[in-house]
Parts: C-alpha cells; structure tokens; sequence
C-alpha cells in the first residue's frame, strides 16, 4: 500500500524535533512538504528532511500530491488552517488543542465527517502502552473500584518570548499542559465528566493564564482533581485511587522512546512495582494517524468534542477571558 502523503504546515519546533523524524520512521507515512511563511525558513527544513519547501500555506493545500497535513501551528490559528485544509479535501493531523471551543470544534468534526476526512488531535500520551497497561490494572480490579483520579502537568518557567505566553497567539496553561490532566481525566473515567470548579491564574507580567487546578465530577461520585503549570518544578503524573488500592504513573504524559516505564501498584497484598517494556508514543501516534486516514474517519472524536467543552467550561467557571479560536 502506497505511503499517506503528507505535507507539514508550519516548521514548528516539535515538528522538527518529533513528528518529522517519527514520519521518516514509521512505514505507511511519507513528508513530502514543509511550508512557512518564510521561504528560506521553509527551504532549510526542507533540506534537512529531504522534501519539497512550501512557501505559504494555502500553497500547500493546493498541492495534488499531499493528501493529508500535520499542522503544528499556534492554538489561535488552528481552527482556520483545520477548516482550509479540511475544505480543499486532506486529512488533518492538528496540535492541541484543535480549538477550545465546542461549536467550533463541533463544526469542524462535522465537516471531516461529511467528507470522510479525519481530523485527528494530536494527542500523543494516550496512544503509549502504558495506559493500556494500566486499563488492564484496573479491569482486573488490582485497586477495587475507582474513587478519585489525579493528574498533574506542570514544567519550568520558559523563555519570555515563547509563543505559549502570548495570548494573541492562543497561549496559557490551560490548553497547552492543562489539556493533558483533563484528557487523562477522559480517559480513564469516560466522557460523563463535569467541572465542579475551577482556577486559573496569570504569573507576574504574564497576560495569560499559567498555573491552574480543575475538580471533575464523574458517574458515582469519582472525582478527578486535576492541577497544571508553565512556572512550576516539573510534573507529569497521575494517580488512580481505588477502594482497595492506588496506581501511580511517574512519568505519564511525556517519556522519551527510550524509557522503560514503571508502574507504582499499592494493595491489600502490598506493595510492588510494575516495570514496562519502552514504547515510542510519537511513532504510534503516526500509526494511528495512518490508520485514520485509511479509514476516512475521525478518531476518538466523542472525546476530542467533550475535552472541548470541559476546557471551555474551566475556562468559564475560573473567570478566564474567552479564547482567541
């Protein structure tokens, strides 16, 4: 079967850093275009990929041989170049989050629909095995039943001229490292999640939120508290506490390909701790895109729809300014 071409619309850090080596290495997946607004920027990604430079991105989407785009673009824009790009008929790999809005999303995920299209959020932790592994913890009823969910996110103070602190450009806490407790949130208790409270807080000089915390309210009470930050010691974890027990992940939303991840398990036998083979969640990641747009449909698109609206309503009940997509 002939590779899914694709053309990659911006020449964004993790584009380079991450989703364009995984292209080189997964079959079924070919980078045949970068664009930029800039074209020697786009010449020198180019080069160093070995593909065709793009100046500008509607030329991109005008290309006959790209069939689907990777758009790593800031928030603010992602919900136009996912509706051009949808539009002029290509499957659509988008950063999170694809917008923070739900009708915008909602319009966006009916129109991939109604052209058989997928438009995949890239969100990659979920698609690490892991989480599978864990699923199969708690299936098995390793800690009883399911009591409270918590998740943490948070990394260093970046530079201040990072596009994540620019409002204009749809920066801030929330949809850049808080969309992982709350996807994570979705992800083991379902899609019948509620806000039941909300804060969100700009740090000193900063025009956007970056430091926030989110209370969840699940089916039967089970509760997920969720925290995350851009000025924060790093964090990436999450803890399911059950009646009998508690599962920890250490290293949940970001492990490098090389870690062997190690699963903390508490219960009425004890204590032990669970080690895992390695796994490349930004390769799996591409294989899932691959299969998406094989199958001509969106995937997890329920949960892409929900995530939005629980953003939104954090958004809301924290007395946060509306988003710019």
């Amino acid at each position: 079967m002939d590779p899914v071409r694709i053309g990659i619309m911006g020449c964004a850090d993790i584009a380079r850093r991450r989703m364009l080596p995984a292209m080189a290495a997964v079959p079924g997946a070919e980078a045949v275009a970068v664009a930029s607004r800039d074209p020697d920027t786009a010449a020198d990604l180019a080069a160093r990929v070995g593909c065709r430079p793009v100046h500008g991105y509607a030329r991109l989407l005008e290309l006959d041989e790209i069939e689907a785009v990777y758009i790593p673009l800031p928030a603010a824009l992602h919900a136009t170049w996912v509706e051009a790009a949808l539009r002029a008929g290509k499957h659509v790999l988008a950063e999170k989050p694809v917008t923070a809005e739900p009708e915008r999303s909602r319009a966006l995920l009916d129109l991939a629909r109604r052209y058989d299209l997928a438009l995949m959020e890239n969100i990659m932790f979920v698609h690490h095995r892991q989480h599978a592994a864990v699923r199969r913890l708690l299936d098995e009823g390793a800690i009883g039943e399911l009591r409270s969910f918590h998740a943490a996110f948070a990394i260093p103070a970046l530079p201040d001229s990072d596009i994540r602190y620019a409002r204009e450009l749809g920066g801030g806490a929330l949809g850049d490292v808080g969309i992982y407790p709350v996807r994570a949130a979705l992800h083991f208790l379902g899609t019948a999640l509620s806000v039941a409270g909300a804060v969100l807080a700009d740090g000193p000089g900063r025009e956007v939120d970056t430091l926030g915390a989110a209370l969840l309210r699940g089916p039967g009470g089970c509760s997920a508290h969720l925290t995350f930050g851009l000025d924060h010691a790093y964090q990436s974890s999450y803890v399911l506490w059950g009646s009998t027990g508690r599962i920890t992940v250490s290293r949940a939303f970001t492990p490098p390909a090389d870690y062997a991840p190690v699963l903390s398990l508490e219960s009425e036998t004890g204590a032990r701790q669970i080690l895992l083979e390695p796994d490349d969640q930004v390769a799996n990641t591409v294989r899932a895109f691959i299969s998406a747009v094989r199958a001509g449909r969106s995937p997890a698109a329920d949960v892409t729809l929900r995530q939005a609206e629980i953003l939104h309503e954090i958004r809301r009940l924290a007395g946060a300014p509306a988003t710019l997509n």
